[in-house]
């Protein structure tokens, strides 16, 4: 993939280019024409293009039928259709690129022989060596890489990675069923707690009403407490005055 950073040194690069050069020409300065440069900087955004997609496209695929290899050395389940279309891309990435440089220097070289600009020279050498430099550096990192996975496969094997990661699946699925369960639990909860406020709140106010009605019991057992002792003292009073009347007969 063309990366935005690889894009952005490219056109950076160019535009820096023309601006060396219109410094030099403002300087008064031997530099050459307008057209080597312009041919320059567009045979560099070319070169850059030519090194990178092709040979990238072709080393990630190299890199991908290996991890293949290794899996089905390990019993590990792989796709052979999929296979074979990384097969056929790498195949097709080995042919562009080297392609793709053989008619780039050509082409440059051309650019020279006609008298375009004496720039395709240098150009289209620097596509040639390129085309034995630039695989032989990818091909440095490929090694590079492939020792660094060995390394991590002697340390970590391919099988308890994969042990691993199915008890981290088990681990994820027990912690779902965890957290429903407990969701749930806690729904139940909440309603047994709602349903118990309002059987309370139920209590205290059947506990209100019955004071109130005690209240107003006693209250009303003081006021005929107080008729019947107000009762009792009148009759008292005229059993006295009886009593007196009484006496005053036998008196008489």
């Amino acid at each position: 993939m063309v990366s935005y950073s690889f894009v952005s040194f490219g056109f950076g690069s160019g535009f820096l280019a023309l601006v060396v050069f219109f410094i030099l020409q403002w300087l008064q300065i031997p530099a050459g024409s307008l057209v080597d440069w312009l041919v320059g900087i567009a045979s560099f955004w070319w070169l850059l293009a030519v090194v990178t997609i092709p040979w990238n496209i072709y080393f990630e695929a190299e890199e991908t039928k290996a991890e293949a290899v290794i899996s089905r050395q390990k019993k590990i389940p792989v796709d052979a259709q999929q296979l074979a279309y990384v097969a056929k891309v790498a195949r097709f990435g080995l042919l562009l690129a080297i392609a793709l440089h053989v008619f780039s220097a050509l082409g440059l070289y051309g650019l020279a022989a006609w008298g375009i600009s004496p720039v395709g020279y240098v150009t289209g050498g620097a596509m040639l060596l390129l085309t034995v430099l630039r695989p032989a550096v990818r091909a440095y990192q490929f090694i590079a890489r492939r020792l660094m996975s060995i390394r991590k496969q002697i340390q970590y094997p391919r099988e308890d990675v994969v042990e691993l990661r199915h008890r981290v699946v088990t681990l994820e699925t027990g912690m779902k069923n965890l957290q429903t369960t407990t969701e749930r639990n806690t729904q139940t909860h909440q309603e047994e707690w709602h349903s118990l406020r309002r059987d309370l709140a139920k209590m205290r106010a059947a506990l209100e009403q019955l004071e109130a009605t005690n209240e107003a019991a006693h209250r009303q057992l003081a006021r005929e407490a107080t008729t019947a002792i107000a009762q009792l003292s009148e009759d008292s009073q005229v059993l006295n005055h009886v009593r007196e009347i009484i006496h005053f007969w036998k008196q008489a």
